[in-house]
């Protein structure tokens, strides 16, 4: 029996990021995969929509050009757009199996099998593949299989007209139309991709009085504008109560708020209702590794089996790539070394891939009131950023949050427009050093960018603003206390 200081089941972002951190402490390490490296984040999750979303935006701001010009815009081929995904997707893959035949050649004790994996005792796992079998030992394991979309019962998904994200590569053509049930992240992204063409009449199944529920009001407008102006039809406060395969076709039937029913048909569905995490059949019964309703119990990467760790998209956190890898790399860290902290998620930057891009860290308003949490806030217009004026697109928002108190610590930030991924890690590293935003004052940025804004608003709350918010429109400053919000103008002109 083979026998490993690591045994890591999942070739994910998590289950890699791990891998190349067992690398650093020299130990011999097992990678196990039962289908792709790089796993859902390259194949059927970020990686992939991210490539089809430049496509659209490049798609949009094209069509836009040629409408400037008045010039009939180029044919766009759905063939050739997903040979472009394709080869994302090829490049990434095979860069990720070349690294690991390099650290393999270079003398390091790195090792891949293929096939389906499942713990049968807290030190030792077997791997099907093709009717074959064989069992490893590790002293260590690390569960990072990731997660599928979520399907409902009563929906038949055929991943030919109705789709989940994992079938949606398969698609021939764009649609005609297509209705999308889930307005969170992932539905607006792919309403955003598809709207972006101009090729597809999209419908967005929402169940409450807006998109992206977690999000600012105000965020989430500039948003909803953007997508009915691009012919997103929202179908707000509306519940599906069927959805079905009809002569090819999707029908479905949503009843409102108001008790009003209506059917609709478009050709494909999208059904974008969340993920479940990857982890039936994964180990035997005396293994015994404690389960919640969000996937699997961990204490700092941690299970209940003291050996045994989970990271990435299987535990209940948040399910993104770069948290994934964090996780997995810290998980790591505890095993073979001595982190100096625990992990902390308050600092984790991400996009939102929309028109335009959100991009977010620590908390937002309505994050901070639900917390009972009062604090200080300053909004800044992209209309009054240079460079969003150079660009003719000024059409943002910056909003960042602060203690109500002296020290006014970073509670997070929120960017919506053109460049708002650009706008993020200064402020993540000050929330991870839990500091306040004099340290932001101090750095200078360049001009013109968009971070500029981000100067503008501790300005603002430091009282020293550039620009008054007192005369100047697309400035605002206030602060929310005790469920009661106070204008902080007259204190900052």
């Amino acid at each position: 029996m083979e026998s490993y200081d690591l045994i890591i089941i999942g070739a994910g972002p998590s289950g890699y990021a791990a891998a190349m951190r067992a690398m650093d402490f020299n130990k011999k390490t097992l990678i196990i995969e039962r289908k792709r490296i790089g796993g859902a984040g390259v194949t059927n999750g970020a990686l992939s929509s991210k490539t089809w979303w430049e496509l659209s935006r490049v798609t949009r701001a094209m069509n836009a050009g040629f409408e400037l010009y008045q010039i009939n815009p180029p044919e766009i081929r759905f063939n050739e757009l997903r040979q472009r995904v394709n080869e994302a997707i090829g490049s990434r893959r095979d860069l990720l199996s070349e690294h690991m035949d390099l650290l393999k050649d270079s003398g390091k004790e790195l090792s891949f099998k293929e096939g389906d994996a499942r713990i049968i005792s807290k030190n030792e796992v077997r791997i099907d593949l093709d009717g074959q079998s064989e069992t490893v030992r590790g002293d260590y394991i690390i569960l990072a299989t990731g997660s599928r979309p979520r399907k409902l019962p009563n929906i038949p998904v055929d991943e030919k007209i109705i789709f989940t994200s994992d079938g949606i590569e398969s698609m021939e053509q764009f649609p005609a139309s297509m209705v999308i049930l889930g307005a969170g992240v992932i539905g607006c992204e792919y309403a955003t991709i598809f709207s972006g063409f101009g090729k597809t009449k999209v419908h967005l199944i929402d169940k409450g009085d807006r998109i992206l529920p977690a999000e600012d009001q105000d965020i989430v407008d500039v948003i909803e504008y953007n997508m009915e102006h691009n012919g997103v039809l929202i179908h707000r406060n509306s519940r599906l109560t069927r959805m079905s395969i009809v002569e090819g076709e999707v029908e479905y039937e949503l009843e409102y708020t108001d008790g009003k029913k209506e059917i609709f048909h478009v050709e494909k569905a999208l059904i974008s209702v969340g993920r479940v995490p990857n982890y039936e059949d994964l180990w035997d019964d005396p293994v015994d590794i404690e389960l919640n309703p969000r996937g699997i119990t961990d204490n700092d990467t941690q299970t209940s089996v003291e050996n045994i760790y989970a990271v990435g998209d299987i535990t209940a956190d948040i399910a993104l790539v770069n948290v994934g890898e964090l996780e997995g790399r810290h998980a790591v860290e505890k095993i073979f070394g001595k982190p100096e902290r625990r992990l902390v998620y308050e600092n984790i930057s991400f996009i939102m891939f929309l028109h335009p891009e959100v991009a977010g860290v620590g908390l937002n308003e309505t994050q901070a009131r639900q917390k009972g949490i009062n604090y200080r806030v300053a909004v800044l217009d992209y209309k009054v950023i240079p460079r969003a004026i150079a660009e003719r697109n000024t059409q943002g928002i910056i909003k960042l949050l602060v203690t109500d108190d002296d020290e006014q610590k970073i509670l997070g930030m929120r960017v919506v427009g053109n460049h708002a991924s650009s706008a993020i890690q200064a402020v993540a590293l000050l929330i991870s050093m839990d500091k306040g935003i004099e340290e932001l004052a101090e750095c200078v940025h360049p001009h013109p960018s968009i971070t500029e804004g981000i100067q503008e608003c501790v300005r603002m709350l430091l009282g020293k603003s550039l620009l008054k918010p007192a005369v100047y429109p697309g400035l605002h400053c206030r602060k929310y206390c005790d469920g009661a919000y106070e204008d902080l103008v007259a204190k900052t002109a």
